[in-house]
């Protein structure tokens, strides 16, 4: 399996190697890890140049926008260079917090976009509470790249939308928590072929560890969630989301 959405590096309980062995252990072999503040690109460089099986992502989080610069349109020219560069993301917008700066969000999320495009890479989108204006950014101004919606959180009409679109659901630990009933829904309608593992680690910690630092190893649980709602087996969830991971980040 993939995880194809975990910030191992903001898990404090755990070193890396730490959190790579337990990874393997746990049947996933490959993690992308995304950005979010400016500082993290530095340390996504750093961590798929040490670790084979670590991709990453290069982007600024829709709430850290305010530190964005149009330098960084050049340093993630140049850091995409390298071929275990995934994606853009994880950008969009999050009206959840902070709803003062939104103009400057979409300003932003439309220049990662662009810039995606000219670099080949899909696009992983953070959308909180804003399922809207994120979706009509995206049609109006995403020419080419593949769409993941990370930490899908809309209802079963909005993802119908979205894979009409083409765009791929990030499904994560939420699916497995009893009162999630829009989530499993969703995990139940929304074609296999279009979904993707994910952990949003140090986050959204799936059941039995509800509560405590989430990590990679922990995909299983959602892999086997997804596999009780669909009412089939966990291998088979796997192999389809395996399957689409590689697809959609081009990675092999």
């Amino acid at each position: 399996m993939i995880d194809t959405h975990s910030h191992i590096n903001m898990i404090e309980s755990l070193s890396l190697d730490e959190i790579i062995k337990n990874a393997f252990d746990n049947g996933i072999d490959k993690i992308i890890v995304p950005s979010a503040y400016p500082a993290d690109m530095e340390n996504i460089m750093d961590l798929v140049n040490k670790y084979d099986n670590v991709y990453g992502m290069l982007g600024i989080h829709p709430s850290e926008v305010k530190s964005w610069d149009d330098s960084f349109i050049e340093k993630i020219k140049n850091y995409a260079k390298n071929s275990k560069i995934a994606a853009i993301g994880e950008i969009g917008l999050d009206y959840y917090w902070d709803k003062s700066f939104n103009d400057l969000q979409k300003e932003v999320f439309i220049k990662q976009i662009k810039l995606a495009n000219e670099l080949n890479l899909p696009i992983d989108i953070h959308d909180r509470e804003a399922h809207k204006d994120t979706y009509d950014i995206i049609q109006e101004h995403n020419n080419g790249s593949k769409v993941i919606m990370h930490c899908f959180s809309g209802s079963v009409e909005f993802a119908r939308e979205c894979v009409k679109a083409g765009f791929y659901l990030g499904i994560g630990g939420v699916v497995t928590f009893k009162n999630a009933v829009k989530m499993k829904e969703v995990a139940k309608d929304v074609p296999l072929e279009k979904i993707l593992l994910e952990t949003d680690a140090p986050y959204l910690t799936p059941v039995p560890f509800r509560g405590k630092e989430n990590q990679p190893a922990y995909v299983k649980y959602i892999a086997e969630e997804i596999a009780s709602l669909r009412e089939i087996t966990k291998e088979e969830v796997a192999l389809v989301t395996t399957e689409n991971a590689k697809t959609v980040f081009n990675i092999k």
